[in-house]
Formats: structure tokens, C-alpha cells, sequence
């Protein structure tokens, strides 16, 4: 007796995979490494008071059931300065617009300004955008953001609109179901438990410099970076030598302190986020160097990491 079969239309077919990249762009301040770092689940980018914080394509990779979200975070569109530094970053923003599947613009809920208009001018009209309205806890009145919500779309005919706390985990959840439709049919592109597409030597140097710039506040211009000049394994142990590049020898008297104290502080908060990162311990040694003009100079750009 022969077992029944059944209609192959009955037959449950495999979900198919789901992959796409998804620029975050926005003003500098508006919480984009934050939201990148929460969709992620892992910090993968760093965040700071201090504007251009970011300054590199990072990638984070975030796989949910069959989708694959690879988030693209970006510098902030550089609107005041046009130093070779400045220029450089909008160049990165540029190239990754080129590339993705979906734009999430994000803004200060209830907030938009003249830098804010002009990060919008320069989205690409063939992609899909998103309207991330961001820092949704520090609005007091949600009443007040219906007119400005229709403010917005009288600007341009958003893909979705989306208000949000990035700092909420049910924000985040419900902000990948909204955005899971507009990936591409497509394999994924890196695997299931990937996190981020940058080197644990990439993240050291970004963690160093955001303890940097939240521990000079706004003393220490933007123009400062780090460089990672050694690096050695040693079972579970990483002995790490990194400069920090400087203008000026005011700056280095800055990021010294009074005998040696704030580096000391920067080179203490700076091992204790790596061995968390990195699950075993760091030996971390800090240098600063004055390099005059590194951020005004092409050539010192690429020499420093800057694409």
C-alpha cells in the first residue's frame, strides 16, 4: 500500500534568507553610534558629547531569524569645517550612500535644523529612507510631534517613519521588524554570529579615543587620533602600544594632566573596556606625539587609517 503524498504546494518551504546594508546618517550628536551599538547588541562603535566622534565606515552585523541587517554607521556630514580631515569623512558618507539598500536618517525627535536640512538634501532619491526620530525619552509633550511629524513628510516622502529611544530594547525590536521587508532577497553576507567587520586592533584604537574625548571634555580639539603601534598575543594576553597624534604641545600637556593623571585615568578606563571586549587581559601602554597639521594633510590621513 503506497503512503499518500502530498501536493507539493502543501510542503513547507525554507524562509528565504534575507540580506541587506543599511546606512545610518544624520548630523553629528544625534545618537547614530548609539543606535548602531544597540541593533548590534555589542558595542561596535564608540559615542561621546563631542561632535565628529565617528570618523570611519564601521559595519555591525545584527541576524535575526533569516534576516541578516549589516548597519553601516557613518561619520556626520561635515557642515562647518573644510579641513582635509573634514572633507575625508564626507567622502566616507558619500561612498556608503552609493552602496546600500536603505537609509535610516536620523534626527532629535521634535527637532530639525539647518544642519539637520542639509544631511537631507544629500540622501539619494532612489532608496528607500527611514525617519529615525531619536531620543524620544527627552520629549516631555508626544503631542507636540504631530505637527512636526507632518512638517517632515511635507520634506520629503519617507519610507516609514519611526520614533524611538535607542536606549530601549523593545524600541530596537520593534525598529527590526519594521525595517526586515525592505532587505533584498539575497544570501547572507557574513556569517550567522558575526558582529562587526572591523579587527579588535580597529576597536581598540576607537575605544581609546572615545576615553580620550569624554575625559577632556571639550578642552581637546576634535582634531586628535589614535594609533595602535604594537600588538602581541600571548595566550589570553594582548600587550598593546598606542600614540596619541596630536596638533599641538598644548594639547599633549591636556591629555597628560597634572603628573600624568588623566592619561593614566584614559589608559585605565581604556584596558578595563578591552578586557571586557576581548574576554582576557590587556597590558596597555600609552604615548602622546605632536604631529602639526595631521588633520590638514591628505597624506597623513591615509597614513593614519582614513579612507
Amino acid at each position: 500500500m503506497t503512503e499518500p503524498t502530498v501536493p507539493a504546494s502543501e510542503v513547507p518551504q525554507p524562509t528565504a534568507q534575507r540580506c541587506g546594508l543599511i546606512a545610518i546618517v544624520g548630523r553629528p550628536n544625534v545618537g547614530k553610534s548609539t543606535l548602531l551599538n544597540a541593533l548590534v547588541g555589542q558595542k561596535v562603535s564608540i559615542t561621546s558629547d563631542k561632535a565628529q566622534t565617528t570618523r570611519h565606515r564601521i559595519t555591525g552585523v545584527r541576524t535575526v531569524d533569516e534576516a541578516q541587517f549589516v548597519f553601516v554607521d557613518t561619520p556626520g556630514f561635515q557642515t562647518k569645517h573644510n579641513a582635509a580631515l573634514n572633507r575625508t569623512l564626507n567622502r566616507t558618507v558619500h561612498g556608503v550612500l552609493a552602496d546600500v539598500d536603505l537609509v535610516l536618517f536620523v534626527v532629535e525627535a521634535g527637532r530639525f535644523g539647518l544642519d539637520d536640512a542639509k544631511v537631507l538634501g544629500l540622501l539619494p532619491e532612489d532608496k528607500p529612507v527611514v525617519l529615525i526620530a531619536n531620543k524620544l525619552d527627552a520629549v516631555h509633550r508626544r503631542a507636540e510631534l504631530a505637527p512636526w511629524l507632518k512638517g517632515m513628510q511635507e520634506r520629503r516622502n519617507f519610507a516609514e517613519f519611526v520614533p524611538l529611544s535607542a536606549k530601549k530594547e523593545a524600541d530596537v525590536t520593534r525598529l527590526f521588524k519594521i525595517l526586515k521587508p525592505y532587505l533584498p532577497e539575497q544570501g547572507w553576507f557574513y556569517a550567522e554570529d558575526a558582529l562587526t567587520d572591523r579587527s579588535e586592533k580597529f576597536l581598540a584604537s576607537e575605544i581609546i579615543r572615545e576615553k580620550l574625548f569624554r575625559l577632556t571634555g571639550d578642552e581637546l580639539p576634535y582634531t586628535s587620533t589614535v594609533i595602535i603601534d604594537k600588538w602581541e598575543e600571548e595566550g589570553e594576553l594582548r600587550r598593546i602600544s598606542a600614540s596619541i597624534v596630536v596638533e599641538r604641545d598644548a594639547h599633549k600637556g591636556m591629555i597628560i594632566g597634572q603628573g600624568g593623571e588623566r592619561l593614566k585615568r584614559i589608559g585605565s578606563e581604556s584596558r578595563q573596556e578591552l578586557e571586557h571586549l576581548m574576554d582576557g587581559r590587556v597590558f596597555l601602554e600609552l604615548w602622546v606625539k605632536v604631529r602639526s597639521g595631521w588633520a590638514d594633510t591628505e597624506e597623513h590621513l591615509r597614513s593614519y587609517g582614513y579612507e
